[in-house]
């Protein structure tokens, strides 16, 4: 099953919702006029439902099937938020907020799931229900755990849950998935050394926090090298260092932070015993104080094995088996869909955006190329879904 007929013909609408969320992005859970202009939309299809306030600004719009919703009932998400990046793409639809960009392809997300949802409320041709769920919050707030602590899929009886993601450097047509860990646990560490400061010239009178901290910035780069089995990942990348102000004073305190990208549970409480360790340590060996702030982020993003299996057949009807890597390699950054697939099995997926400019970049843009083959592989997987027992 190629691109639907009728998805292709709602491509320059959908372009236009896409662009016009472009133009307006929001932060976080600040998503008040994009939650609106999404509930605007749902209603206007004849969704049978649309819940707001979830999760704070999250919403989701309920379509009933041919029995009247009796059946299953599955759930498909978008996220809604922007990014606190300035835009330098140069379009005719770039940003109104400044310092606001859609750098991720929020933006492209929420119209296809717009598009599918008009799609299915027009056509009905499946049992049970869907649940299109537009999310807040994803770039760092934790949106979707937000939704799901919520009672989200308790509320509308969600079996399964699908999401889906552009992914530049994947042309467009083509998809990328895998089953088990897809996506890397994101967690931060902060880090505080206490000296004892002092004159430049004297260093021997001091208690030197910033030599301390960089044999402990040295250290944290042998968790993967020395501490973690080569055939796991993990990721200790210290981002920020901060200490003193003068070039002859020895300061009495220093500051290090970073990130900590894992693929395992196992994996990522080793990372945290050992921080700890090297952080502790080096501060004894040196007669310095020494505290750790680790704090976990999201989740792995772990596809299930059959929902992913599911998945991969659906996107082959829409692109050609051939053009679906079923087992590509999983990324070290994260996705706030994880805590949605600790509740209920489902599966995340890459669409292709072209040769453009990468996620998180100030010229990114969403290909509005990829719209029929997102929003035809929503409605395919939906209408098959909710085929099976």
């Amino acid at each position: 099953m190629p691109i639907l007929n009728r998805v292709a013909e709602m491509q320059n609408e959908i372009t236009e919702w896409r662009r016009h969320l472009h133009s307006n992005p929001e932060l976080l859970f600040d998503v008040h006029q994009t939650a609106a202009f999404v509930e605007e939309k749902l209603k206007a299809f004849g969704c049978d439902e649309v819940v707001t306030g979830i999760g704070r600004t999250g919403l989701v719009g309920i379509i009933r099937g041919r029995d009247g919703g009796e059946g299953r009932t599955i759930g498909l998400r978008a996220d809604m938020d922007a990014l606190p990046i300035t835009e330098t793409s140069g379009k005719s639809w770039t940003s109104k907020n400044d310092g606001k960009m859609h750098a991720c392809g929020h933006d492209g997300h929420t119209a296809m799931l717009l598009g599918a949802a008009k799609y299915l409320a027009e056509t009905r041709k499946f049992d049970g229900s869907v649940a299109v769920i537009f999310q807040p919050a994803e770039e760092g707030g934790g949106g979707g755990n937000e939704m799901v602590q919520d009672g989200m899929m308790e509320r509308f009886a969600i079996e399964e849950v699908y999401g889906m993601h552009n992914l530049p450097g994947l042309p467009v047509g083509e998809f990328a998935i895998r089953s088990g860990a897809i996506m890397a646990a994101t967690d931060e560490f902060t880090i505080t050394v206490k000296g004892k400061g002092g004159h430049a010239a004297m260093p021997y009178q001091t208690v030197d926090p910033i030599t301390i901290g960089a044999q402990i910035v040295s250290g944290l780069q042998l968790i993967a090298s020395r501490n973690a089995n080569p055939l796991e990942s993990v990721v200790v990348s210290v981002t920020k260092f901060n200490a003193g102000n003068a070039y002859n004073v020895i300061p009495e305190e220093a500051v290090i932070a970073g990130t900590v990208r894992t693929l395992s549970d196992d994996m990522r409480t080793l990372a945290e015993q050992r921080i700890a360790q090297i952080v502790h340590n080096s501060a004894d060996a040196h007669n310095a104080e020494a505290s750790v702030h680790y704090r976990r982020g999201y989740p792995v993003t772990y596809n299930h094995a059959d929902e992913t299996d599911f998945a991969v057949g659906i996107a082959g009807d829409i692109a050609g088996t051939d053009k679906v890597d079923a087992q590509t390699p999983p990324t070290m950054g994260g996705e706030d869909f994880s805590y949605m697939l600790e509740a209920r099995p489902g599966s995340f997926i890459f669409i292709g955006n072209g040769d453009t400019a990468n996620l998180h970049h100030p010229e990114y843009d969403f290909n509005d190329e990829v719209i029929p083959h997102g929003v035809s592989y929503w409605v395919r997987l939906a209408e098959s879904a909710l085929a099976r027992q």
